[in-house]
């Protein structure tokens, strides 16, 4: 059952209006709102509003609410002057799954001005996807995979299987398959945009750890994608679907970790993003003849920008465990088709159309005609850390850039392009930062290439945060001591963000 409200009544959602709502609430017992927005650490927040009357209901509709930026925004907001608006946007509006009296909805931030306010990141990504409409009438739209694992007690575990041969397993070998079965469901709910869910590769017997509340359990690796939307939107719903995939989890009696790494030898947790370029409604990634230029001038620029886009998308020290050859990671600046341990993949798309069915159901007398093209290119280099709509803003602010000079980025696209199955030929290519701190060196080095896209207070607290995590020290103290205390010292950083983002 949907739980948006827009199609309960019927109603495109980018033309729903506040009577709308009001009457939805009248009608459907409805006792509280949710606000839903993301601070700095990129986590969903809630603001619950009782309501008390009809006049205050349609108040809160409009004028949204009131508060604190300084603690939203730690060290990019003043207490002095900290307070700022949520105010809701009404396309988003949806059924909480876990209070059946409550209307949901995501916000965004306004200042004093009665403006966007310009630092926050959900804003600072519209504003982004805006002007790349506004100014190449393109739209760049995005679909999220969601990796994650699921902590659970030994003692409920009855059929083990083999480290690092979980993808795709069926219960009871995934033995949290109805658990995942419930976070799909309710996110497509929620939302309605997602493509599916699945069992991953990781599968850890038993965790080692000095932190009490995941020691001796054992974990298994999941994974939510979703539907390409516009990036704006597309921000929001995976902030959305970590939201419910932990609540799900704690309601199970399980924790949920989006923590890039969390034991060695087992498949890390990434979040790669998908990439679209539309206009008109049509997907312009691929052509007749194969992957457009257009694609590749944006590829090009994404290969570019691709140090910094560390900063934004792999944030704490742990992320950068997950970042080592032959475990589907990236490690180097290349993009190549289908190859899982490039930055940037061309994964398998439908270049014949897609009536498929009738190769193997040879009776079948039904055709299916689609002018859809499901056609991406993955950036794979974010995980679970990923500051979701800064990342996202910047590749749309990367992919904005290219049009300045199209023959240049596809020159770039050309010189990093790697055959598949040539794995050899990419040694020669640059690295992808090491380290929190070096992700910020290049962050700092390049801040002059965001200007006027990213306001500097943000560039600032970027880098101040990233190097805070002081990982390049980490590193030189991890080679430094025996095989077995490294182990300890690695798990005790990976534990130490279980609960990152």
């Amino acid at each position: 059952m949907t739980r948006i409200i827009a199609q309960h009544m019927g109603i495109v959602p980018g033309k729903i209006q506040r009577s709308d709502i009001m009457h939805f609430i009248g009608e459907n017992g409805i006792r509280r709102l949710t606000f839903h927005y993301a601070g700095l650490d990129g986590k969903l927040k809630d603001l619950i509003i009782p309501l008390h009357s009809r006049e205050y209901t349609e108040r809160v509709l409009s004028a949204g609410e009131r508060v604190d930026g300084s603690s939203l925004f730690k060290g990019m907001v003043p207490a002095t002057g900290s307070d700022l608006y949520v105010v809701p946007y009404y396309p988003s509006a949806f059924l909480s799954p876990f209070d059946s009296e409550s209307l949901d909805f995501m916000c965004r931030f306004v200042d004093r001005d009665y403006s966007r306010t310009p630092f926050c990141p959900d804003n600072l990504l519209q504003t982004l996807y805006e002007k790349l409409k506004n100014e190449q009438n393109y739209e760049l739209w995005a679909h999220g995979e969601l990796e994650f694992y699921l902590l659970g007690d030994r003692d409920s575990l009855h059929y083990e299987a083999p480290p690092q041969s979980g993808y795709h397993a069926s219960a009871p070998f995934s033995p949290f398959q109805d658990v995942l079965q419930e976070m799909v469901q309710t996110t497509s709910d929620m939302t309605g945009l997602v493509k599916y869910g699945h069992s991953e590769v990781g599968m850890i017997s038993r965790i080692e750890s000095a932190d009490p509340q995941i020691h001796g359990k054992f974990g298994v690796q999941y994974e939510i994608e979703m539907l390409p939307a516009p990036v704006p939107q597309a921000a929001d719903t995976m902030l959305l679907a970590k939201w419910v995939v932990r609540n799900v989890a704690y309601r199970h009696g399980l924790l949920a970790t989006f923590a890039p790494k969390i034991s060695d030898g087992n498949a890390g947790t990434g979040m790669h993003f998908h990439l679209e370029i539309i206009r008109d409604g049509v997907n312009q990634t691929r052509t007749d003849k194969g992957l457009s230029d257009l694609a590749r001038q944006c590829i090009g620029g994404l290969c570019d920008y691709a140090p910094t886009l560390s900063a934004f998308g792999n944030t704490i020290p742990s992320s950068y465990f997950r970042l080592v050859p032959h475990q589907e990671a990236p490690t180097q600046i290349y993009w190549s088709d289908l190859n899982r341990s490039a930055l940037i993949r061309v994964p398998l798309g439908w270049p014949d159309g897609e009536d498929m069915a009738p190769l193997v159901n040879p009776r079948l007398q039904e055709h299916y005609q689609t002018k859809y093209i499901r056609q991406t290119f993955e950036i794979r280099s974010p995980d679970g850390s990923a500051f979701i709509h800064l990342l996202l803003a910047g590749i749309t602010h990367a992919i904005l850039t290219t049009f300045s000079d199209p023959e240049k980025y596809l020159h770039i696209a050309e010189s990093h392009y790697v055959k598949p199955g040539d794995a050899g030929e990419t040694d020669s290519f640059e690295s992808l930062p090491g380290t929190c701190e070096e992700a910020a060196e290049y962050l700092q080095a390049s801040r002059d290439r965001y200007s006027g896209s990213f306001p500097e207070e943000v560039l600032d607290w970027v880098i101040r945060y990233l190097q805070s995590h002081e990982d390049g020290r980490i590193q030189e103290e991890l080679k430094q001591l025996s095989p077995g205390e490294q182990v300890i010292r690695r798990l005790e950083i990976m534990h130490r963000y279980i609960h990152i983002q």
